[in-house]
């Protein structure tokens, strides 16, 4: 594959998976550090986190060629924003986690719609273009506001709690593994998938390390965890090797 048609985005490896759950339970524990630690507010924090999603969205743009760091540090600010935005739909907006669910998952499924009838793929290899691209980025911004509102609708509506809740999306992400491996299942149906499950499971993961322990938590400091989360998520970044997505056999 050649420099101008090389996806911009990264090939689902396991280091990718790994990172990805890192990231999602930073942007939960980083986002209500912000918004419940400091006392910023569902709405100030979705703003001041909106505001570095869109510019690192802009960084990674602008890159004529797949680049882990500005790649990352764009998807932190997904996941932020996503904790920010889907803890004010539920709480602030009064409709509650199943309301908050639908709503995304809608706005998801829009988003997936619009991207194929647009370009025709929804490949992560096919990402090499700017309208793929704001597709892509679009699309995970909705997918990380849905898998913060699922993760906490589990552990909390439902009652499973955040380790159960954390038990329920690691054993959805293996049967997803088990499908990929024993299957002839959509590659593209399952990257997505697992991608949007990753989401709660960093959810309820970055709940259990920071929620007071009368909650089911552990009571670690929200400063501490989203400093070791993000020192380990930027080893990870600059120490694993990371190449461009190819496509997807099997669509």
């Amino acid at each position: 594959m050649n420099l101008s048609t090389a996806s911009k985005v990264p090939e689902a490896t396991l280091a990718f998976w790994i990172t990805k759950i890192l990231v999602t339970t930073l942007g939960e524990t980083g986002g209500d550090a912000v918004t419940m630690s400091m006392h910023a507010g569902y709405l100030a924090g979705t703003a001041i986190f909106g505001v570095l999603f869109l510019l690192a969205v802009a960084v990674q743009m602008r890159a004529r060629t797949f680049h882990p760091a500005p790649y990352w540090l764009a998807m932190v600010g997904a996941t932020t924003v996503g904790t920010t935005l889907a803890d004010f739909a539920d709480r602030s907006l009064g409709i509650g986690y199943p309301g908050g669910a639908t709503l995304l998952l809608a706005l998801l499924l829009a988003s997936f719609y619009a991207w194929y009838r647009a370009t025709g793929s929804l490949q992560p290899g096919s990402v090499s273009d700017a309208k793929s691209e704001f597709f892509y980025w679009l699309t995970i911004m909705c997918s990380q506001t849905l898998g913060t509102a699922l993760g906490d609708w589990t552990a909390d509506s439902l009652g499973l709690g955040y380790a159960g809740g954390a038990l329920v999306f690691g054993v959805s992400l293996l049967a997803l593994w088990l499908l990929y491996r024993r299957t002839a299942f959509s590659r593209t149906a399952l990257f997505w998938a697992a991608f949007v499950l990753t989401r709660p499971l960093g959810a309820v993961l970055g709940d259990l390390l920071d929620k007071p322990v009368d909650h089911g938590g552990l009571a670690l400091s929200r400063y501490t965890a989203s400093l070791v989360l993000l020192a380990t998520t930027a080893a990870m970044v600059l120490l694993v090797p990371q190449r461009p997505a190819r496509s997807l056999a099997h669509d």
